[in-house]
């Protein structure tokens, strides 16, 4: 394929978000739950994130899940401050990827699209929650569809029956 020809081809490449929603979200303070005591507070974020994408009704429009777990831990005694959980839903149309190719764009390029808006929602409930607003990192979708994929590889080999 000549360069002209691919970027022919990644021209006609086109994706739409349709539509952005927080499908489900849980936010605990877990300091307030246990009572304000006078200790030296040093927060650890850890961020969790996974990923699933499902065919919607209309052709060419898909469902993005996107799960975040972020939590903060005091590091000098490893308490927990605080816990948010949330499901980010997202409905794209996309057209003209290649078959072989739809599931990592799906996977990776949607994600990267409506990350912003989860970053947003992510500060806006950690500092009503009444915390510092946590303004999460970029985040490697990439390296997140690689994980998922390695991990859904092993549990099917852990599922196939030994011989």
């Amino acid at each position: 394929m000549t360069k002209k020809e691919t970027k022919a081809a990644v021209a006609q490449v086109k994706m739409k978000a349709l539509a952005q929603f927080v499908r489900d979200m849980s936010f605990e303070n877990i300091v307030a739950q246990k009572g304000v005591a006078e200790i030296e507070i040093v927060p650890e974020l850890k961020v969790a994130v996974a990923l699933d994408v499902n065919k919607h009704a209309s052709e060419n429009q898909y469902e993005l899940i996107s799960k975040y777990s972020v939590s903060s831990t005091n590091k000098s005694n490893g308490d927990v401050l605080f816990l948010l959980e949330m499901e980010y839903g997202s409905i794209f149309h996309v057209e003209g990827v290649p078959e072989e190719q739809l599931h990592p764009f799906l996977l990776i390029e949607c994600p990267k699209f409506v990350f912003p808006f989860v970053r947003r929602i992510v500060s806006d409930i950690t500092r009503d929650g009444g915390f510092e607003g946590v303004n999460l990192e970029t985040i490697d979708f990439v390296a997140v569809y690689r994980e998922q994929l390695a991990l859904r590889a092993a549990q099917s080999t852990d599922n196939k029956p030994t011989i």
